[in-house]
């Protein structure tokens, strides 16, 4: 009986979702994201192509989801959707619900420009100053850092799309400027981790487009990802460089975030008196700044 009732009510919100996607889309115009008009544009706003393409989609796999078909939709896939329809939060958490998949609080907004993490969380960030520390999801996207993680990685606070992925911020980014001192061998741990994650996505769009675009963008990246290594998260000693606190060494420990089951909290230890000195190094550097 449970059963029929539950897929009753997924017969019944599947409609509601393809309008309410339909309508979202039909709201925006190409000139409002920098595309050009085109010509004989029967209905008013996006194409469906034009949707997918933005969002990293396939154009079959949209198209189903806004025909109301029985796919499965994950978190990932709706924030890159979300975010080519500009939804805000009321509408995000409306298209979660639609699709049957839970909303946590701590998602960004549809602009991609509000925090990805609750005031709530970024205290605790903020609080573990001078610890560097992060919020990463399984992609190692950065929801939330405080300002000593800034100050390590030395990245700016109005980062670029890839800006907020560690893994592009690395392969992509000048090595001469990589805060770690065995570059090669922590990137090849974080790749195979990154894999290991990779086995609960497999043929989602916004992953293998993840995947694809990084593996474009860096051979190097692509040779560590062709190797099939797969290595759990857990906890690493890593020893950094910076410019004026010196090689640091520092032992992660992961936390898991509540109403964040994708993401978890990294925070950095001093591995020794010497790094804890230039910890504190650190929180002076960021007070200046």
């Amino acid at each position: 009986m449970a059963t029929t009732a539950r897929g009753t009510a997924g017969e019944r919100r599947r409609p509601e979702l393809a309008a309410f996607l339909r309508s979202r889309r039909a709201r925006i115009t190409p000139a409002d994201l920098g595309l050009p008009p085109g010509i004989r544009r029967r209905t008013p706003g996006l194409r469906r192509e034009e949707v997918a393409q933005l969002a990293g989609v396939g154009v079959t796999w949209y198209t189903w989801l806004e025909q109301g078909r029985p796919i499965n939709a994950s978190a990932q896939v709706l924030d890159a959707v979300a975010r080519t329809l500009r939804l805000d939060r009321a509408e995000r958490e409306h298209l979660y619900h639609l699709a049957e998949v839970p909303f946590t609080p701590g998602q960004p907004d549809g602009a991609g420009n509000g925090p990805a993490v609750s005031e709530d969380v970024q205290a605790v960030l903020d609080a573990l100053n001078p610890l560097p520390a992060v919020i990463y999801n399984t992609r190692y996207d950065i929801l939330g850092h405080n300002a000593t993680y800034r100050s390590l990685f030395r990245i700016g606070r109005d980062m670029p799309r890839h800006g907020r992925n560690v893994l592009w911020t690395l392969f992509i980014g000048p090595r001469d400027l990589c805060p770690l001192v065995f570059r090669e061998s922590e990137l090849k741990i974080m790749v195979a981790t990154l894999r290991s994650s990779y086995g609960s996505h497999v043929g989602d769009p916004v992953w293998e487009t993840f995947v694809r675009e990084l593996s474009r963008a860096s051979p190097e990246f692509a040779g560590m990802w062709a190797s099939g290594d797969v290595v759990p998260p857990g906890p690493r000693v890593k020893t950094f460089r910076h410019a004026e606190a010196g090689e640091i060494r520092l032992r992660s420990e992961s936390l898991s975030v509540n109403g964040m089951p994708d993401a978890r909290m990294v925070v950095y230890i001093p591995g020794d008196e010497e790094s804890r000195h230039s910890v504190e190094t650190l929180r002076a550097r960021t007070r200046e700044d």
